[in-house]
């Protein structure tokens, strides 16, 4: 055991590092001598930011709605402060969107997302305040946890569990910190950047006048560190590619490339984005990956990612929200749930079978189809005849 860790210790302090939310400077070292692999080079493959961005997007484009229990029924409890928190304005910098994309795609990269808790004199909640993963540090004092905060003027705020909205990926072993897919499967993110960058240099380089010059006599190092630099010059490079070389004195030119077709370079971008796609657990077809995708299969992948993909990071939200933004009092009245029906907002036709079929089978009524669709009230419509609406 270390010096710092048995202070810590003896000051009844536990740090918890080792993943995202903790002192990096360990896991940055870490990432030097191992792989380049981070929340910001993973981004670099689009495969893996067309995932964050499908789920991340989507669920803080879904409309998340505080309703207060009524007996038997429920209503929107539009009158209480926390429903515009979740619902319209995080904060008076950010929008409800804007925050809560920027949670989940922390869930989704650093395993972790944090936000400060600003309550009124009432102990409501009146504001979110996103905070970056870097600059927060997990601590479990007597017992309880607690969240050490640096701003940027590096002043160190040290926050209660009930002063912060902690969202959490998979929970690692220390039952505390979340564990992001990347860091969970970092090999398929190194692999995939990997092929990136080979196809980056393939093209920079030229990709096919890649080979050897052949001299009929021994070279000086003078002479053949000029004639490297016409070469590259000349030939090198993709403004350079498919230009005819012109070879005098005896000089043979011998190609010892391996071009990307050989190397089934394609195909392997192609698998790379299928493991992603498979990672983040997201259909393929969602992030434009259409080689398998036709009509049928794209409407039922579409479905799979509301049910598979985005279900658990919606529950992981509302659960959230009931544990640390209301009371256990409140509990008892209010909840947060997402309305998934807002996926179908920008499809008039699926739209209104929907809600055709709800009030044909008795479970919706056209008052209720009205006001999801923002439509004024008309008294009486409930008991019209349906020829009639």
């Amino acid at each position: 055991m270390s010096i710092i860790t048995r202070a810590l210790g003896a000051l009844g302090l536990e740090r918890r590092s080792g993943v995202a939310g903790g002192d990096t400077y360990w896991s940055d070292f870490a990432g030097l001598r191992s792989s380049p692999v981070n929340e910001k080079t993973a981004q670099g493959v689009s495969a893996v930011y067309a995932c964050v961005q499908a789920i991340a997007e989507t669920t803080a484009s879904l409309p998340l709605i505080l309703f207060k229990r009524t007996g038997e029924d429920r209503e929107r409890a539009s009158n209480h402060p926390l429903y515009a928190v979740l619902h319209d304005m995080a904060n008076p910098e950010q929008t409800a969107l804007e925050a809560r994309e920027y949670l989940q795609a922390c869930v989704l990269l650093r395993g972790n997302a944090y936000a400060r808790i600003v309550r009124g004199f009432d102990g409501q909640v009146r504001e979110l305040w996103p905070l970056s993963p870097d600059r927060v540090t997990v601590l479990r004092a007597a017992g309880k946890l607690a969240y050490d905060y640096t701003d940027g003027n590096n002043v160190l705020h040290r926050l209660l569990a009930h002063e912060v909205l902690h969202l959490r990926h998979r929970l690692g072993d220390d039952g505390v910190l979340g564990v992001s897919p990347i860091a969970a499967a970092r090999g398929v993110v190194e692999l995939a950047i990997a092929e990136s960058e080979h196809g980056v240099s393939t093209f920079r380089n030229g990709a096919k006048l890649l080979g050897v010059l052949k001299f009929p006599g021994m070279l000086k190092p003078d002479q053949r560190q000029a004639i490297r630099e016409s070469w590259g010059s000349q030939y090198a490079g993709a403004g350079n590619a498919g230009r005819t070389a012109i070879l005098e004195g005896g000089v043979d030119f011998q190609s010892v490339s391996m071009s990307l077709e050989d190397a089934e370079w394609i195909a392997s971008r192609q698998f790379s984005v299928e493991e992603v796609a498979r990672l983040f657990r997201v259909p393929p077809t969602v992030i434009g990956d259409l080689r398998h995708g036709n009509y049928s299969n794209s409407v039922e992948m579409a479905r799979q990612f509301v049910t598979m993909t985005l279900r658990r990071h919606l529950v992981a939200w509302e659960q959230a929200i009931a544990k640390q933004l209301l009371t256990e009092e409140s509990r008892r009245t209010y909840f947060a749930e997402h309305q998934v029906e807002g996926l179908l907002r920008g499809d008039s036709v699926n739209r209104a079978d929907f809600y055709a079929k709800g009030i044909a089978a008795g479970w919706m009524l056209p008052s209720e189809a009205r006001r999801l669709e923002n439509l004024p009230t008309i008294e009486g419509i409930d008991n019209a005849a349906p020829s009639a609406i």
